[in-house]
């Protein structure tokens, strides 16, 4: 689903957003960490039982959004990320940095800019409507 790019970004990476939704419908942003296995990503955390991210998809509302973006330069200003849409459940698991409850998110989308050609060429395309 990624290319080789994309997936170097990704492994060079430590911290995301991840967007989730609650019974509610209040949408939810966090600051996160996570891993990823060539398939799926994990999110874990000290007390994941008691956050919002894990209740919302605990409560069935396993739409998730993960954003990972930095700024590979300022001057020129050079955003680059990727934004992953997905679907998450939770598993137990011993991660890199805690055992215990992890989010999965199994990715069925993505879109990503500044990785395969310039940011600029990526906001042309998008300006287009071109997203390939």
């Amino acid at each position: 689903m990624f290319s080789e790019k994309e997936i170097a970004y990704i492994k060079s990476q430590r911290l995301g957003r991840l967007a989730t939704v609650s019974s509610k419908m209040q949408p939810d942003v966090a600051p996160v960490g996570f891993e990823f296995d060539g398939e799926h990503f994990y999110i874990g955390g000290f007390i994941q039982t008691k956050t919002l991210k894990y209740k919302n998809v605990l409560g069935g509302n396993t739409k998730v959004s993960l954003v990972i973006d930095d700024l590979e330069s300022i001057n020129p200003w050079k955003p680059r990320g990727i934004k992953i849409v997905g679907v998450a459940d939770i598993v137990e698991r011993k991660g890199a940095f805690v055992s215990g409850p992890h989010l999965r998110i199994k990715p069925t989308r993505h879109t990503g800019w500044g990785l395969e050609r310039s940011a600029e060429e990526d906001l042309e395309r998008a300006r287009k409507g071109t997203t390939t």
